[in-house]
């Protein structure tokens, strides 16, 4: 899964979770934002395909590295 997170004083403000496939707000600004984003197409798309740029490109390594390890 992928998460990428915005964070204000250590408050979550937004989030993208590639399990929901869009833009969760937390708080009222956060909820504005996701609003916007998740309107945007384009940008959707884009975070969508992080998941398969940040996290199926690693799997083997970071598997391999955690069975080394144990």
């Amino acid at each position: 899964e992928y998460i990428r997170s915005w964070y204000f004083n250590k408050l979550e403000v937004t989030r993208f979770s590639s399990s929901v496939g869009k833009y969760v707000g937390f708080t009222e600004l956060g909820v504005k934002n996701a609003e916007a984003w998740n309107k945007d197409a384009s940008y959707l798309s884009v975070m969508r395909a992080q998941k398969e740029t940040y996290c199926q490109h690693n799997i083997q390594n970071d598997y391999t590295a955690a069975l080394t390890k144990s």
